[in-house]
């Protein structure tokens, strides 16, 4: 059998102890633009944990820098007890295998019908293909879209390929998934069903979320604690309820807004 990154059984790779990340000091500039600005956030491991921000105030950034696709200019890194901001070459490729994405434009390939989107990262790892085949048919169960498996996304409607994108997400048993403005694209009823999606798989998985935002609605309907970004720093943090409820700055208040 196969034995690369994200070729085992889907039992064989549920982490023991669901994925803690710690952010210190995370700095991070283009040019003479302070992007982020000392930032120290813990997200705890197998919980949704929102960060939540107007357009500008950093999020793209940290959320690269929390998924490995770019390098802080100041600051460290873990994944549980493991610096991963300094990790390169193999290592950084093993390690980017075993997290998921999912996007507001979904990034899927349009030269694939359904089943072959989902059935693409597994390729990549190597998988065989009747293995590819047994978990792409668990995936489309997992995300309800079974009758799906052969259709273009022409076909789709936007909560579909959504669905997609998150089977895809999870093709290969990640330890955590970040969602970047997951829902962006998608009408109210649509959102609150993928929303949904996303917190039965979390707790079904017992894997870490961290979603990205600038909707306070979104946050409110799936996340457990939420940190929000001004100006590339963390100016609250705290559980849902309490930051919303009690907003402290002037940025959450906007964000709730309360005058």
């Amino acid at each position: 059998m196969n034995t690369q990154p994200g070729c085992e059984a889907a039992s064989d790779l549920r982490p023991a102890v669901p994925l803690l990340i710690t952010l210190k000091g995370i700095s991070k500039s283009y040019a003479e633009v302070a992007a982020l600005q000392d930032v120290d956030l813990t997200i705890p491991g197998g919980t949704i944990f929102g960060i939540i921000g107007k357009s500008g105030a950093g999020k793209s950034t940290l959320l690269r820098i929390i998924s490995l696709l770019e390098s802080p200019d100041a600051g460290e890194v873990y994944y549980g007890d493991e610096r991963v901001d300094t990790l390169r070459g193999r290592e950084l490729l093993e390690r980017r295998r075993r997290m998921g994405m999912i996007f507001q434009n979904f990034n899927l390939l349009g030269s694939r019908n359904v089943s072959g989107n989902i059935a693409y990262p597994l390729e990549i790892a190597g998988m065989h293909k009747k293995q590819i085949y047994e978990r792409v048919e668990e995936l489309l169960e997992l995300v309800d879209i079974q009758d799906k498996r052969k259709a273009r996304l022409r076909e789709l409607s936007g909560g579909q390929k959504q669905r997609v994108a998150i089977a895809r997400a999870l093709a290969a048993n990640p330890e955590v998934l970040f969602c970047d403005e997951a829902t962006s694209a998608l009408d109210p009823q649509t959102t609150r069903s993928i929303l949904a999606l996303i917190r039965e798989l979390q707790e079904k998985l017992k894997i870490t979320v961290a979603l990205i935002t600038h909707q306070m609605e979104v946050i409110r309907g799936v996340c457990r604690e939420v940190a929000v970004l001004d100006d590339g720093r963390i100016v609250e943090h705290g559980a849902v309820d309490a930051v919303f409820d009690d907003p402290q700055t002037a940025a959450a208040k906007e964000l709730v807004y309360v005058e």
